[in-house]
């Protein structure tokens, strides 16, 4: 199977969950659906469709896209079944993948004062 991602690969998205995660929802199957469901989400939140203009977007735009759709897709997977994490770790995995989501999001969604970078660079 191949990555059907745009943002971001499912060995980028592995690097995130972290060991003990469940084998079957980190499995490229399942996480080529996470990939699409956060891109969506990404491009939503930020009120913005990066999926049609990711091509001629700056590499920089594409780190931080690349970042947010990568820890969106690790919540997905470690969500799909936490019981292969001790609850403690489980809940700080989210906890780290959530905060640098949203910090990324706000720096996509803050695109009227960056818009030209964004869009130009």
């Amino acid at each position: 199977m191949v990555d059907t991602g745009i943002f971001a690969t499912t060995a980028e998205v592995q690097y995130k969950v972290g060991a003990n995660a469940s084998t079957t929802y980190n499995a490229e199957t399942y996480i080529n659906s996470f990939m699409t469901q956060a891109e969506s989400r990404i491009n939503v939140e930020t009120e913005f469709n990066w999926s049609d203009v990711y091509t001629s977007l700056n590499v920089d735009v594409k780190g931080v896209l690349k970042d947010a759709a990568s820890n969106l897709a690790a919540i997905y997977v470690l969500n799909a079944d936490p019981s292969t994490l001790a609850p403690r770790e489980y809940e700080t995995r989210i906890d780290v993948l959530t905060n640098e989501y949203e910090k990324c999001v706000k720096l996509l969604r803050d695109k009227t004062s960056k818009k030209e970078f964004i869009t130009e660079a």
